[in-house]
């Protein structure tokens, strides 16, 4: 800045009234300027809203650049200077860079057009501007113009209003024009647009550059077609003037009724050509301007209900829509033209037009169960690059404003009903060319107006949405996802207190759980779905128990179908709408894991969420309509595994203390009374002997299943006899441990181990019956209850059991893989001599728990029936269905309803899909011990320069991991890694006196390892060995 700059400065600093704020880094004029509240002062929203567009352009500079190859900025990645991060390392940078005012790029094309005149400001605001980057003052200034409505400088409105003056009304502009609906009825072929130029004016205005605002006073555009925007495009490169396709991109964009009747693909046939009325009669260009809103309408619609809230802007809100004759409001036109015919009543604003009736049959039932639309989805993004390819920025700046018009107007109109058939195909439209650009100023900008309109949408617009894009998205899914996610991460860097709060992460958040049904939809489907209904859980409950004795003799009065898992109000509705499931989907198209979100998931106090969650159960129960709350729980995809047992842990612990501090008050008011039953305890406590440990336990868990299931929710303590342990939970994980072992011991007769896969499998002619299975039921509950992990090698179809789908030929995958190998080789057989080849009948033989081979018909008089072409897929699924299903049916029955005797009422189904239920039980496969070193914790005047410790770890990663895996047991009660890996396993390494000849001890309940300060790294780690070796039993110290 110049030194007489400097001094004009200073002397308005003193005669200004009001004290200087602190400077703010990193905020440009042009940001500053375009962002003031009335008197010409920026409100701190707007300079939030200026802070968090520098910091996504520090994002994307480091991410994607530039764009210049010659860039010697050390900072962008155009420059080749940037390593390789993760998007989150990235966003974690930006900030970084935006607190040290590092320099920014300027962005293609910016440094060769001249910005919008700004608007003034107090020369207290000058004094927060940053240095270094009044160069991407337009970039600024764009970004922070996206909250307001309407988009107009001084210099604009001077010219229009003289325009408006002495130029008359211009001719209608007609071209070939679509069906008026987008999604019932095609349009006609687009050959050639017609363009009618107004009429020239008595006294012609100064025309605008192409880099300049649009200044041309032209009617509004009712539709716009590929062909037609790229001809208009042409036209204007060779005048050297956007005026038109300024204005047509700003009508059709900003408005649902438009846009809906815009990139319409053209019919395959003649005859839906025939149907339609000649296309030259579709004017686009009406006379007269829409009509702007009133105050008390924009309150309404914005939903406001302090009625002097921000009272001044509101008010010249509407005047400048009332003053701007080349600008609409932000949604449907309301073309009031006297003159206008049949095709201008359509352009109406509330209500909208209802959609035509479909023609299908299957819409005309459920339209959310088509996946059919009329976007133009080719020529849409040949438009789409040749607009961001432009030099004009003015365009793709009227572009970004007017989309975002546009879905401020849906997130207004939901409370409306509006017909969400046209808003489904703008969004359509508007979210494929987010997801196919490079401009990010558009994206960071676009996007999260997008999903806060896409997140406002019914349910069933939802649903439709999603078939849309399965069907024709699919290769922009995983864009779309990574976009969405940057994003959230985002969002949570620049405000990690009050992420459960933050309305973007929340609309993003609804926004990707579309994706992720899309994802699903797009990928192979099991079909027929293989869950099984709740009538066909209750037929095979009711048929036989599981010892074959009619229910009524069941030893456990308990029937799963009426102790659900989830609450009616975390039933998922897109679930019901889409009829899918992602377990249905065996190999999705985008990674389910890539639905992650890291950054959310460590900052997102898990403890508030689940209070949320409990709430709106409350809420529901009540039978409120009003939903206050969000809860993250309900949208589980986004979750790691490692949050998700977090919020299981936490319903875990509400209900075992309601459990005891019920019991407790029971006990104190029916202190004294006869017939009080001594027995009564606030925990369920088991007391088993090391020898009969079976026995004890399964007895001891029988007799409270028996007698009260309730209690089986309390909080687990166990005691071992002769032993002096305190049970906090170490006991627990050995008493586990030991069972586990013993249960699963061929030699038990309940399980028998596959031998190609080492996994155990339910023994079809067991020597217990089945309420031992229930017993074994109850133990895997209360392990995932107690937060324990266990040693069990469960096939991934028993996990998909638990969950209510039935095993299919899928699943042999992991059962047998070389019986599924065998099948499916059968299968791609496409010979006519398959029965001469094969040989095989419907019957089949399997060995049992003595090895003695047993044969079993599929169907009556299988031996008879050979194996073709005809039915060979009969077979097979018979075949998977008689092995995974019906040949263990009352085993696995018994063992359900214990399992879900525990876990009836906690969030497990909500949460966690087969494969996380599997690492939820048997832990991480993840072995790093760097990451446990990392995370581990000292105290006693241990460190980690320590030169013992350092011995320490030096012993330790020379370890075999069968090593490795005692001292995890020796040091925690559990040689299982924890989900998430080792990195969540927190071990406190403390000092134990000097040095001395007493082996390592350890507190397994609170993972402390207690170290005596050894002389020598030799003696060390024969302590230490000997220690984990020999490691039984629990004493006092």
């Amino acid at each position: 800045m110049s030194g007489s700059g400097e001094k004009e400065r200073e002397q308005q600093r003193q005669t200004s009234p009001l004290p200087s704020p602190s400077p703010l880094p990193g905020v440009s004029s042009a940001s500053t300027s375009a962002s003031t509240g009335p008197g010409g002062r920026a409100t701190p929203e707007m300079k939030r809203s200026t802070v968090r567009s520098l910091i996504q352009r520090y994002f994307h500079q480091l991410q994607s650049g530039c764009g210049n190859v010659a860039c010697t900025n050390a900072n962008c990645a155009s420059s080749g200077k940037v390593a390789p991060m993760t998007p989150n390392q990235v966003a974690a940078r930006a900030l970084q860079l935006f607190s040290q005012d590092a320099q920014l790029c300027e962005n293609p094309g910016q440094a060769t057009e001249p910005t919008v005149a700004p608007v003034a400001i107090s020369p207290l605001d000058i004094d927060m501007l940053s240095p270094n980057d009044s160069s991407s003052s337009s970039s600024s200034s764009s970004s922070s113009n996206s909250s307001t409505s309407t988009i107009t400088s001084a210099s604009t409105t001077t010219t229009t209003s003289t325009q408006s003056q002495s130029a008359p009304g211009p001719k209608s502009v007609s071209v070939p024009g679509p069906s008026p609906s987008p999604i019932a009825r095609p349009s006609p072929r687009v050959l050639q647009p017609e363009l009618v130029a107004p009429a020239p004016a008595p006294a012609p205005a100064p025309s605008a550059s192409s880099s300049g605002a649009c200044t041309t006073n032209l009617s509004a555009v009712k539709s716009l077609e590929a062909s037609c925007l790229i001809s208009l495009y042409e036209e204007c490169v060779k005048k050297d003037s956007y005026d038109k396709l300024y204005q047509a991109v700003g009508d059709v964009f900003s408005c649902v009724e438009r846009l809906s009747r815009s990139f319409v693909r053209t019919p395959d046939t003649e005859e839906e050509e025939e149907e339609e009325p000649p296309a030259a009669s579709m004017p686009i260009f009406p006379a007269k301007p829409p009509e702007p809103l009133n105050k008390e309408q924009l309150r309404t619609l914005e939903g406001e209900h302090d009625k002097d809230e921000d009272s001044t802007q509101q008010a010249a809100a509407v005047e400048a829509a009332a003053g701007t004759d080349t600008e609409a409001v932000a949604g449907p036109d309301g073309d009031d033209d006297d003159d206008a015919g049949p095709e201008d009543v359509d352009d109406e604003d509330v209500p909208m037009e209802p959609a035509p009736k479909c023609e299908s049959k299957a819409q005309l039932e459920d339209p959310s169960m088509s996946s059919d639309t009329l976007v133009d989805f080719d020529g849409l993004r040949r438009v789409q690059r040749l607009l961001f390819a432009s030099k004009s920025r003015t365009v793709t700046d009227k572009l970004t404003s007017s989309v975002i018009q546009l879905a401020d107007w849906i997130h207004y109109m939901r409370r409306y009903t509006p017909d969400w058939e046209k808003v489904v195909h703008c969004l359509v439209i508007c979210f494929d060319l987010a997801t196919n650009t490079n401009n990010m100023d558009y994206l960071d900008r676009v996007l999260p107006k997008l999903c806060l309109a896409a997140a406002s949408m019914s349910v069933k617009a939802q649903a439709r949405l999603a078939r849309i894009w399965a069907a024709h998205c699919s290769d922009q899914l995983h864009t779309l996802v990574a976009s969405c996610q940057q994003q959230i991460t985002l969002q949570v860097l620049l405000d990690e207190e009050s992420v459960r709060e933050n309305e973007h992460i929340i609309c993003v958040t609804k926004v990707l759980k579309i994706v992720f049904y899309a994802n699903i939809l797009a990928s192979e489907l099991e079909r027929p779905s293989c869950r099984v209904s709740a009538e066909e859980l209750a037929e095979s409950a009711a048929s036989t128990s599981a010892d074959g004795a009619p229910p009524e003799e069941d030893l456990f009065l308990y029937n799963q179908v009426m102790h659900p898992h989830m609450p009616k109000f975390a039933e998922d509705q897109m679930e019901k709408a889409l009829k899918v499931s992602a377990i249905d989907c065996r190999k999705p198209l985008v990674p389910l894991e890539e639905f992650y979100n890291e950054a959310l998931s460590e900052n997102i106090q898990m403890n508030h969420d689940y209070l949320s969650y409990k709430s709106l159960a409350m809420e529901s129960e009540v039978g409120s309509s009003h939903n206050n709350y969000f809860s993250f729980m309900l949208y589980a995809f986004i979750l790691t595994p490692a949050t998700k047992v977090d919020a299981l842990y936490y319903d875990s612990r509400m209900r075992m203390y309601s459990e005891r501090y019920s019991t407790l008050y029971s006990i104190i008011n029916n202190f004294g009374q006869d017939g009080q039953d001594a027995t009564h305890r606030p925990d369920l406590k088991l007391t088993v002997r090391r020898d009969q440990l079976i026995n004890d336990a399964l007895v001891g868990l029988e007799l409270v299943a028996m007698s009260n299931p309730k209690d089986l929710k309390k909080q687990l303590v166990v005691e071992f006899v002769g032993e002096q342990g305190i049970d906090e939970g170490g006991v627990s994980k050995e008493f586990f441990q030991l069972i586990v072992e013993e249960i699963f011991n061929p030699a038990f007769g309940m399980f028998v181990q596959q031998e190609e896969t080492n996994n155990m499998w339910f023994n079809a002619t067991p020597f217990e019956n089945g309420a031992q299975f229930t017993l074994i039921g109850i133990i895997i509950g209360l392990a995932i209850y107690n937060n324990v992990i266990l040693a069990v090698n469960f096939p991934m179809v028993v996990y998909r059991k638990l969950l209510g789908y039935r095993g299919t030929f899928c699943d042999l995958r992991d059962y047998s893989p070389t019986l599924h190998t065998s099948l499916k080789s059968m299968l791609d057989f496409e010979g006519q001599n398959m029965e001469e080849v094969f040989d095989q009948t419907f019957k089949i033989s399997y060995s049992n728990v003595f090895g003695e081979m047993v044969e079993h018909e599929l169907v009556p008089h299988g031996q008879e029936v050979l194996v073709g072409q005809h039915n060979k897929q009969l077979f097979v699924d018979l075949y998977a269905d008689f092995l995974l299903n019906k040949n263990i049916q009352q085993q696995f029955n018994s063992f359900r309803k214990g399992f879900e005797m525990v876990t009836d009422e906690s969030p497990l189904k909500l949460l966690f899909r087969p494969e996380e239920i599997e690492m939820l039980v048997c832990g991480s496969r993840e072995f790093d011990f760097v990451e446990l070193e990392h995370s581990t914790e000292y105290e006693g005047g241990y460190t980690e320069e320590t030169q013992i410790i350092q011995d320490f770890w030096k012993i330790v990663h020379a370890m075999p991991n069968e090593s490795k895996r005692k001292l995890l047991e020796f040091t925690t009660g559990s040689a299982r890694v924890p989900v998430g890996g080792l990195k969540c396993l927190r071990l406190l390494i403390t000092r134990h006196g000097p040095d001395s000849d007493r082996l390592p001890t350890s507190h397994t309940c609170f993972n402390v390892l207690l170290l005596p300060e050894y002389s020598s790294k030799e003696k060390l780690e024969e302590r230490l060995m000997k220690a984990i070796n020999y490691s039984k039993g629990f004493g006092m110290l």
